[in-house]
């Protein structure tokens, strides 16, 4: 069975949502606090989109050209993958059924584990239902009481989430600061165990930790390190496995985290590393142990997208470029943008910081009416004033496209 690629996509329903009733007085705090975002403009409005990602997409309505979605290599909206989908769905059917614990691992899940493990050259790798699901499960499951976790400023919140589940003691170390952290690590104390934990190619600024010494300096205090992949998985690196194996430090990793939902352009997340390690995951990752697996068919879709991150090379390549020519583009109109190395210049995550909220939001809501879908991201996602405009990449897009855009912004700001 596969997709009709000619069918007309899903509309949203016609009815309108019966009146709201009145909130009971234990709710009556929720009104107040929604005005209070809304005068911060921090008001997040929710948008229907209609059809498939890529190139283009519509919301509410309006077809923009699609500057917002983390489908970094545009298999998002591949055929390819929801044929997958749809065999693996025939297969096995939709549904997981319950935890792998209980009602056992599909034969699509075992095969996506493979692959991944595959992709990393790692001995194994555990899938969970989401990226967010990985890193507040693993987290706790390595470090707790008495032990002691360094972590990035500018982790995701996943991260840090995980990070307070532990009850480890916390150590935030300023942005890519080693020198901050060795100093920290060397304060700290003894710990019974120790983890260093960090994002390769961070969400919203697009820098890079400097992993090779990250992986150093858990080698001089016996520190376990792991690294979150989400936006470098399928982009960098020679087989497209990420900024772990661009940075040439493999064996100095020990926890390598993923996403599914971004370049490989399926769903779900996942840990890599030694056997005993996802063996130890699956026993005391609580999001993996009590959580029904994600389907069968997402599986297999997310299996079909990571060969083709191995049969298309040339996908990231070509992104890369168009990523350089961008920030070009941007600079010889005056748009600084954050990033501040060689490589980070041609990472596919392009950030115009704006300074405060309100400012982000009226440019992105200019951005749109000229047919850009260029999203404002604005605190807790970016320190208080360090709103931007979070520009995402896709292989997808045109230099013409990248053209219009660079002069759309140069002549906002």
């Amino acid at each position: 069975m596969s997709c009709r690629t000619d069918s007309t996509p899903l509309s949203p329903p016609s009815a309108s949502p019966p009146p709201a009733a009145p909130l009971p007085a234990a709710l009556s705090w929720l009104e107040p606090a929604l005005e209070h975002l809304e005068a911060e403009g921090l008001r997040r409005l929710p948008r229907v989109r209609r059809g498939r990602q890529g190139r283009e997409v519509e919301l509410n309505g309006q077809q923009l050209l699609n500057f917002g979605s983390n489908d970094y290599l545009g298999y998002s909206g591949d055929v390819r993958l929801t044929r997958a989908c749809s065999k693996g769905s025939c297969a096995e059917g939709f549904g997981g059924g319950a935890s792998p614990l209980v009602s056992g691992q599909s034969v699509a899940h075992q095969t996506l584990e493979r692959a991944i493990a595959s992709l990393l050259s790692v001995d194994a790798a555990l899938a969970f239902p989401s990226g967010y699901a990985a890193n507040a499960a693993t987290i706790p499951a390595l470090v707790g009481e008495g032990d002691l976790i360094a972590s990035d400023a500018r982790n995701h919140a996943s991260i840090i989430d995980g990070c307070r589940l532990s009850k480890a003691r916390l150590l935030v170390y300023p942005h890519r600061d080693l020198t901050a952290l060795e100093h920290a690590l060397a304060a700290a104390g003894p710990a019974k165990r120790t983890l260093i934990v960090t994002d390769s190619l961070f969400s919203m600024d697009g820098t890079i930790a400097p992993l090779a010494d990250l992986s150093e300096i858990a080698h001089r205090y016996a520190a376990m390190l792991m690294v979150d992949e989400a936006h470098a998985t399928g982009v960098f690196g020679d087989r497209g496995s990420g900024l772990v194996e661009a940075a040439g430090c493999s064996d100095g990793v020990h926890i390598r985290v993923g996403t599914l939902s971004k370049a490989i352009g399926a769903a779900g997340g996942f840990v890599a590393g030694r056997a005993s390690l996802t063996t130890w995951l699956s026993h005391a990752a609580r999001a993996w142990v009590f959580s029904t697996a994600h389907p069968p068919g997402v599986a297999a879709a997310a299996a079909r997208g990571i060969a083709l991150v191995g049969e298309e090379p040339f996908r990231r390549q070509q992104l890369l470029h168009k990523a350089a020519e961008f920030r070009a583009m941007l600079a010889s109109r005056s748009v600084s943008t954050t990033s501040d190395s060689a490589t980070e210049r041609s990472g596919q995550i392009v950030p115009v910081v704006v300074g405060e909220p309100h400012r982000a939001v009226t440019i992105s809501a200019a951005l749109a009416e000229a047919g850009y879908f260029v999203p404002a991201i604005r605190p807790p996602s970016v320190p208080e004033g360090g709103s931007l405009l979070r520009i995402s990449l896709s292989w997808h897009h045109t230099e013409a496209d990248l053209t219009s855009l660079a002069e759309a912004i140069g002549a906002m700001l």
